[in-house]
């Protein structure tokens, strides 16, 4: 993957840190993670063009915006979602995962909230952002989607 961004020292950064802070009763993690990204890689004398651009890579893990292709924010994204284009088993498990994380959530809400978000992936006009991963994961990650859908109604 690293020939395939234009800055995979920071690419490399950020996937360490886009998911350092998780709580899900949170809606900020993204914004935290990329804060203490700043505060320790700036101590350890990372410049701040560097951070600046890692911050950037950090908060692109929150999925709220179209990315383009050539953007090295696209392959951290597209990393970031291939467990949706997992085997199914694999997929499966990872549904499972998330249900016991927000455990605290009322069932009706969960499989509400979930079927929404979910379908908001299943209804970009493509999931991947990069050919490469598009070619690899588009195709089971829409059966899987539709599949978890179809099974939280």
């Amino acid at each position: 993957m690293r020939r395939r961004v234009r800055r995979p020292d920071e690419v490399e950064a950020a996937l360490w840190f886009h998911d350092v802070i998780y709580d899900p009763h949170a809606g900020d993690n993204e914004e935290r993670s990329a804060d203490l990204a700043d505060r320790l890689l700036g101590a350890a004398g990372v410049t701040t063009e560097h951070l600046a651009e890692i911050r950037r890579l950090v908060l692109a893990t929150g999925h709220r915006v179209a990315l383009d292709p050539q953007d090295d924010a696209s392959v951290l994204t597209d990393i970031d979602l291939t467990i949706l284009g997992a085997e199914r088993g694999r997929f499966d498990e990872y549904e499972a995962d998330i249900r016991r994380e927000y455990a605290f959530v009322p069932e009706d809400e969960f499989r509400r909230r979930r079927r929404e978000i979910l379908e908001s992936f299943l209804a970009r006009p493509t999931i991947y952002a990069t050919p490469w991963f598009r070619d690899r994961f588009e195709v089971p990650a829409r059966e899987n989607l539709q599949r978890s859908i179809a099974a939280l109604r």
